[in-house]
C-alpha cells in the first residue's frame, strides 16, 4: 500500500503506527514502537543521475506553466463584459433623455419670460396715454389744435446742398505727395 502525501507534497499525511485509536499505557512498549517507526521511516537514498555518454545531446524539458486564467475566472470576465455591454445602451439613452429634458426646461423658461414680456407690453397698450403717445410717434397723429412740425432730412442726391469739408490728409499721403513733387522737379 502506498502512503498518501500531504497537500503540500511534504511527507506522508499520517505516520505509521499513530493511526490507532487505542491507548497504550505501557511506556516501554511506546518507546519500542517509536524506535521501530523511526527505523522504517528513513529517507530514501538519493538517486544518481546517469551521464548520457555516447547518446548525443540531452533533451531539455520545460516544466508546464500554470494557466494564467482559470475557467471560472474566464467565465466571470465574460459575464462582466456582457453586463457592461448590456448596460451601455440604456445608460446612453438615459443620458440623452436627461440632456433633452434639460434643454426642454430651458426652452420652456425662455418661453415663459417671453410670455411675461408680452403680457407687460399688452398692459401698456391698454393705457390710453401710452396709446396716444405711440400714435403720435409712429403714425404722426396730432391732437386737435396742435400744429404738426415735421423735419425733412436733406436728399442725398441733391447737389445744391453745401459740400462737406474734405478730410485732412493722412501723414503718409502728405509724405508721398512730397516725394512725387520732388520727382517731378528734375535738376537741369
Amino acid at each position: 500500500m502506498t502512503q498518501r502525501r500531504a497537500p503540500s507534497g511534504q511527507g506522508p499525511a499520517r505516520r505509521p503506527g499513530t493511526g490507532s485509536r487505542t491507548r497504550q499505557t505501557n511506556p516501554v512498549s511506546r518507546t519500542r514502537q517509536s524506535q521501530t517507526v523511526s527505523r522504517t521511516r528513513q529517507r530514501p537514498a538519493l538517486s544518481r543521475r546517469t551521464v548520457n555518454v555516447n547518446r548525443g545531446e540531452t533533451k531539455r524539458t520545460t516544466a508546464p506553466r500554470p494557466r494564467a486564467l482559470t475557467g471560472r475566472a474566464t467565465v466571470l470576465i465574460v459575464v462582466f463584459v456582457a453586463l457592461a455591454l448590456a448596460y451601455t445602451y440604456p445608460l446612453r439613452v438615459y443620458l440623452a433623455q436627461k440632456s433633452q429634458i434639460a434643454q426642454l426646461e430651458a426652452d420652456q423658461a425662455a418661453q415663459r419670460k417671453a410670455i411675461d414680456a408680452k403680457t407687460i407690453d399688452l398692459q401698456k397698450w391698454k393705457d390710453p396715454e401710452y396709446l396716444r403717445a405711440q400714435a403720435r410717434q409712429q403714425l404722426f397723429y396730432v391732437d386737435p389744435g396742435d400744429t404738426p412740425l415735421t423735419v425733412i432730412p436733406p436728399d442725398p442726391a441733391d447737389k445744391s446742398a453745401k459740400p462737406t469739408a474734405p478730410a485732412p490728409d493722412r501723414w503718409y499721403e502728405t509724405l508721398w505727395s512730397s516725394v512725387e513733387a520732388a520727382d517731378a522737379e528734375q535738376p537741369k
